[in-house]
């Protein structure tokens, strides 16, 4: 089977910066929402109706698309909250809504009968039987778990052809299937399934036996170098699996999980699939290309999950032992969407050269001049920084990160540019080894 149109790969859009960049670096669709019901409440908070009107606006200027999520579950209380915001969300004109349960279903097909139906991948839908259900009341598309097989898919396609499918393709694993946890809801009071996960799976944990006979408790012991964070999962990672996807010509979109990820993140790997999805329709996939780019951002460590092979067959699916670590690189600064102007993620001084990372498509010259040099070395562009002079005429030696001063360009670069350095240059710049702090304690960079 061979697929008629090019898979969509869709990008994260946690705010009207992060969704820019998305669709900047190669993103075909983006994914966001502004409120409570969303899943993505703690980054939905970073749109309001007028940016995420503005982003929908700019997405559909350059041929791409935007989703709408309202995919949480709905108390009684919050039904009228529901009509009303659906309704206001269907006036912005995004390409879909993407919802969770069959009464928000039925609710958006009246109020906005008009925009397709995305089913979030929260509604659990596995085989043929509950999609058609889902399909006869007009959904358009289907969000797989993370847990579905690629064999369920070509299943459920061969049923109803016409049923757009969206698996998940990188990001965040869940350690419960598909988000149906409750231990943040047990232990903070922040429920998972209403956007607001405080991600207590990340923690370590300190294991007791309590014998009630005795009402003795002992501590159980850590077994050297496995470590206690008993519910972490790794992050998925199917760059290497995307020629296999796309040959099976039943995935219709590549999704990449990022609810609360960086800007560097939604940049580094959407271009990484990006490339991955061109690379395989032009007969030059290459999957160590993809990964030297996903292993620069920073993660929980890598597996293939669960869509190329049964969950009895996995062992390699968590991160006993750290809840976060580095990535190979580190941002050193992102230049602003004029392109004139860079600012600082990541302390920097005159005298430093960082590699740039291009949005898809873009390219640079090589110039040199009393604010800098752009040169090519290794297939990669590098900048080395001269002078560090801001926009308003002040010089420094050195700048910090946080820093909000708009640093001036040697030359004018393409908007959403990533600056980055190697990470054993940055830590040495703070002082640090990759060692030593504990992987759970190391900072995040900014955007990284």
């Amino acid at each position: 089977m061979t697929h008629q149109k090019k898979v969509e790969l869709l990008a994260p859009a946690g705010n009207l910066e992060k969704m820019k960049i998305a669709l900047n670096y190669g993103a075909d669709a983006v994914y966001g929402g502004t409120s409570t019901f969303s899943l993505r409440i703690r980054s939905g908070k970073e749109f309001d109706m007028d940016s995420f009107k503005e982003g929908i606006d700019y997405a559909h200027e350059r041929g791409k698309k935007v989703y709408c999520t309202i995919n949480s579950f709905p108390f009684n209380s919050q039904l009228k909250l529901y009509e009303s915001h659906i309704a206001k969300m269907a006036e912005l004109k995004p390409d879909a809504l993407i919802v969770s349960s069959p009464g928000v279903v039925k609710m958006a097909k009246k109020i906005a009968p008009d925009i397709p139906l995305h089913l979030s991948t929260q509604a659990n839908v596995m085989n043929a039987l509950d999609a058609q259900v889902y399909y006869d009341m007009g959904v358009t598309r289907i969000i797989a778990a993370r847990e579905i097989s690629l064999k369920d898919c070509e299943a459920i396609k061969s049923v109803i052809p016409d049923l757009e499918i969206e698996v998940f393709v990188h990001g965040s694993m869940c350690f419960a299937y598909s988000g149906r946890c409750l231990i943040s809801a047990l232990q903070t009071g922040r429920v998972p399934n209403r956007g607001s996960c405080a991600n207590d799976c990340r923690f370590p944990y300190e294991i007791y036996a309590y014998n009630p006979e005795t009402n003795t408790t002992f501590r159980l012991e850590e077994e050297s170098g496995v470590g206690t964070y008993i519910m972490n999962a790794k992050d998925m990672n199917l760059a290497s699996h995307i020629d296999e996807i796309l040959s099976s010509g039943v995935i219709d979109s590549l999704k990449i999980e990022g609810r609360t990820k960086s800007p560097y993140y939604a940049g580094v790997v959407t271009k990484a699939y990006r490339h991955a999805i061109d690379d395989f329709y032009a007969g030059k996939f290459d999957a160590a290309k993809y990964q030297a780019q996903l292993n620069t951002t920073q993660n929980r460590g890598f597996t293939d999950a669960y869509l190329v092979s049964r969950p009895f067959e996995k062992s390699d699916t968590q991160a006993l032992g750290f809840s976060i670590q580095y990535g190979t690189h580190q941002v050193a600064g992102l230049v602003g969407e004029d392109g004139k102007t860079w600012r600082c993620k990541d302390k920097t001084c005159i005298g430093d050269r960082v590699e740039i990372v291009l949005p898809v498509g873009a390219e640079v010259e090589c110039i040199e001049n009393e604010y800098g040099r752009i040169d090519e070395e290794g297939g990669a562009y590098w900048l080395t920084f001269k002078k560090i002079v801001s926009a308003s005429g002040k010089e420094f030696e050195c700048i910090h990160s946080g820093d909000l001063n708009d640093i001036i360009l040697p030359v004018a670069l393409p908007g959403y540019t990533i600056l980055r350095r190697e990470i054993d240059e940055a830590l040495m710049k703070k002082g640090l080894t990759e060692d030593s702090t504990p992987m759970h304690m190391q900072p995040k960079n900014q955007l990284n």
